[in-house]
């Protein structure tokens, strides 16, 4: 299996995959995926949130559906410019959802402007996650919702596949790497973390900030 295309800016930082892992019709990936959202639907039901900010929405997927789900409630999804990114903003729109391009390294919000903040699938590729899991805490009230591919499982299993060989099985793009123990160390900086999910091959936190 070749491994999918990446994008990359003007200056040449990968800001995605194109390959649309939610969309997929392959069984294996589906497979994965439902476990993935089903996960992440329990832990977003648990934070309820009354406002929420989505660090590297994408295309929009996962931030829409919760614009919907928590209508009229404000959401914002920022991201990166990039042209099929801002595609699939203008396909998912909804009355309380804004999107704005912007990089997560200094977010330009107010202390406690939002109830809860995520990154899903993020925080691998941005330069400084320890300051931008500090910039999320920083605008959020209550809960942070976080997560990455779990390591060094990941990796293994784009070798597996036979991806991405001559980079050792790293996605490209991903420049941090966590464990499930590590990431919880990174988080727990800022508040409890009230779960610890492990939906194969992800790490998936739900924090309470404060704690």
């Amino acid at each position: 299996m070749s491994p999918p295309p990446v994008t990359v800016d003007e200056s040449g930082v990968v800001t995605g995959n194109t390959y649309d892992k939610y969309g997929s019709s392959n069984p294996v990936v589906k497979r994965l995926m439902a476990n993935f959202e089903a996960t992440l639907e329990e832990l977003f039901r648990r934070a309820a949130p009354t406002s929420l900010l989505d660090v590297g929405c994408g295309e929009g997927v996962l931030v829409h559906e919760w614009a919907t789900a928590i209508a009229p409630a404000r959401v914002v999804g920022i991201d990166l410019e990039e042209p099929s990114i801002q595609a699939g903003w203008a396909e998912r729109q909804a009355q309380n959802l804004e999107y704005k391009v912007m990089k997560a390294e200094e977010l330009p919000f107010a202390e406690d402007e939002f109830d809860a903040a995520s990154a899903i699938e993020v925080l691998e590729h941005v330069p400084d996650p320890v300051h931008t899991v500090a910039e999320m805490a920083r605008v959020a009230r209550r809960h942070l919702l976080v997560s990455v591919p779990r390591e060094p499982l990941w990796r293994g299993l784009n070798l597996v596949r036979g991806a991405y060989v001559k980079q050792i099985g790293n996605t490209p793009g991903h420049v941090n790497h966590w464990s499930k123990r590590s990431f919880v160390e990174l988080l727990s900086r800022h508040g409890e973390v009230v779960e610890a999910r492990s939906p194969f091959p992800w790490t998936m936190l739900l924090v309470r900030l404060g704690g």
